[in-house]
């Protein structure tokens, strides 16, 4: 549900912790995290407070959008999963999706096409669908990117969701 600042006033109430700290405590959290479930947690965690427009500047100013892109280049498959999810959750946002764009994030979300775990799949086709623009379709509409979602496209009667963000995507960027 998305918030706004006098919701969040109502949520917390006086001795609860502001949206802003409670996230500063997430990243921390994840910073000194050693073990992989807890990094796996923390990362989750954050995607999900990703979709929210009331949390984006938070986001940015703590620079969640960089953890999420790091969570992309680990061996863990999970923390992948949680980094494009984070990734696809506020890209929406234009100011959000430049971050990612000047932090070299879509070569990293390209990658995640080739998953084999299909939450990543679908948050990488989901952020490509909002990071592609003018000033990044040379980056994105690559013969090799193409050729895979065009694909994912075909292959509605193996997995509808990937189809469907398929299409979008090649209806919208390339056979428009």
């Amino acid at each position: 549900m998305f918030t706004n600042a006098q919701r969040q006033v109502e949520r917390t109430g006086r001795s609860g912790t502001p949206r802003e700290q409670y996230l500063q405590d997430l990243v921390t959290q994840f910073q000194n995290a050693t073990d992989e479930e807890s990094k796996e947690k923390i990362a989750a965690n954050l995607a999900n407070f990703a979709y929210d427009p009331f949390n984006y500047a938070f986001m940015r100013q703590l620079n969640v959008l960089e953890l999420f892109l790091d969570c992309i280049t680990e061996p863990n498959e999970r923390l992948v999963e949680f980094g494009v999810g984070g990734i696809c959750n506020s890209c929406v946002d234009p100011a959000n999706a430049s971050v990612i764009i000047q932090c070299d994030g879509i070569p990293l979300v390209i990658q995640c096409l080739s998953s084999p775990v299909r939450n990543t799949v679908t948050y990488a086709l989901g952020a490509l669908y909002y990071l592609c623009n003018p000033s990044t379709k040379k980056d994105i509409l690559k013969p090799d990117v193409i050729r895979t979602i065009r694909e994912y496209a075909a292959a509605g009667s193996v997995n509808v969701s990937f189809s469907n963000l398929a299409n979008a995507f090649l209806e919208k960027h390339v056979d428009a």
